[in-house]
């Protein structure tokens, strides 16, 4: 029987999540409601939910409206070599359904899959359930969270059938460059080496300009035909609750193969869902909706820089330039501290809740002392949690456990 590891993250937020008085944690921008979203769209007629008022709730179209799914491939189409069809692109329940449904689709046992590291523990647990052999290429930290081509080459073997990536990059806020990509792309192909990227946090980029030579566009970008991505609704345009992702690929096989695998969990997604999120990936609220998400993001990044500079005593990090989390690391005298009894103790004294590093993104080996703080929330939120853990700090913080030796 396939056995999938606990996963530590989304147990993590299940537990606390919704009893934590300050949840500094959430991946999400912050979200909005129905009105929220009309507010902030041109298109002041249109009601989604009044649409669907007198529509009877059938299961609705089985892989996502078309309406839906032509907004994602004209999205995806954009500076391509050549459009995508909405016949390519296909609705699931979330960014983590998509991940899931492509990994089940394409890894088996006797397969080798890379993936880059850090990232959400899924897209390495799972290939590893299915009874592949799992290589991280890891980031460097000190050089920005970057990926080193040549390490990657090194890594490739006959039976790799899989390259993964988490562009931006959760939990680091970290981006995988222009430049990286092209040449992730060459090798690849010189291998015919399907490449799969979670780009659940694109397009929330707030700390590098589309100007800049080195802007990340989508991996799909690229015209490569073994390319896979996932996205959602979720992270950069603040509507988690609608339960809407998508899996898009230049290979209509992969999409097939997904959908006949898609009939073992979900059927389809509701009606509902789908009409609010074509609603807000339409041209009449997608600009406005982006908008509101980068300044929040720039704006709270801000805040946390400053909580960051002042406690430099305690703690450093690599500023994210993409994305809604940041990955800090917590010392005392240059040891690591406890990250798990640090986020335990300051959720108990204070109502402050973080997300472990070496627990939910490295195990027992990697991230000890690191903390995942997710900055998109509320900006009162933010300042708040931040004051509480300011506190905290000045009392409190030198009672910690440091690790005296890192595994």
């Amino acid at each position: 029987m396939v056995k999938v590891e606990e996963f530590a993250v989304e147990q993590w937020m299940d537990k606390y999540e919704t009893t934590a008085k300050y949840n500094i944690a959430e991946t999400c921008c912050a979200s909005i409601s129905i009105d929220d979203l009309r507010a902030l769209s041109d298109d002041k007629e249109t009601n989604p939910l009044t649409q669907l008022q007198s529509t009877k709730l059938t299961y609705g179209a089985i892989r996502g409206s078309d309406k839906l799914r032509q907004t994602l491939a004209r999205l995806y189409s954009i500076k391509t070599p050549t459009p995508l069809p909405k016949e390519n692109v296909l609705i699931s329940g979330g960014a983590i359904q998509a991940n899931f449904l492509v990994l089940y689709t394409l890894v088996g046992p006797g397969d080798h899959v890379i993936c880059h590291y850090p990232t959400y523990q899924q897209l390495y647990s799972v290939p590893a359930a299915l009874g592949a052999e799992v290589t991280m290429w890891k980031s460097k930290e000190t050089d920005g969270w970057s990926l080193d081509i040549e390490e990657l080459k090194g890594l490739i073997r006959p039976n790799t059938k899989l390259i993964i990536i988490n562009n931006p990059q959760n939990p680091t806020g970290a981006i995988v460059p222009r430049g990286t990509l092209e040449k992730l792309v060459d090798v690849a192909r010189e291998s015919s080496i399907t490449l799969f990227a979670d780009e659940v946090y694109r397009p929330l980029f707030h700390n590098i300009s589309p100007m800049d030579p080195e802007f990340p566009p989508s991996l799909f970008s690229f015209g490569y035909e073994r390319t896979v991505v996932t996205g959602s609704i979720s992270k950069a345009y603040s509507l988690a609750g609608l339960r809407v992702g998508w899996i898009a690929s230049r290979d209509r096989s992969i999409i097939e193969a997904c959908a006949s695998s898609r009939d073992y969990t979900t059927i389809s997604v509701g009606q509902i869902d789908d009409a609010v999120a074509s609603f807000a990936l339409a041209p009449d609220c997608i600009h406005s909706l982006l908008k509101r998400n980068i300044d929040l993001g720039r704006k709270n990044l801000e805040i946390l820089e400053k909580f960051i500079e002042a406690h430099r005593w305690a703690c450093d990090w690599t500023k994210p330039r993409a994305g809604t989390t940041a990955f800090i690391r917590f010392n005392k005298m240059g040891k690591p501290v406890d990250d798990v009894a640090f986020c335990e103790r300051l959720l108990e004294q204070t109502g402050v809740m973080l997300v472990p590093g070496s627990r939910c993104f490295g195990g027992d080996e990697d991230f000890h002392g690191y903390v995942r703080i997710g900055y998109a929330s509320e900006t009162e939120v933010l300042e708040q949690g931040l004051e509480a853990l300011r506190g905290f700090m000045d009392d409190g913080y030198e009672e910690l456990p440091v690790v005296k030796k890192a595994k």
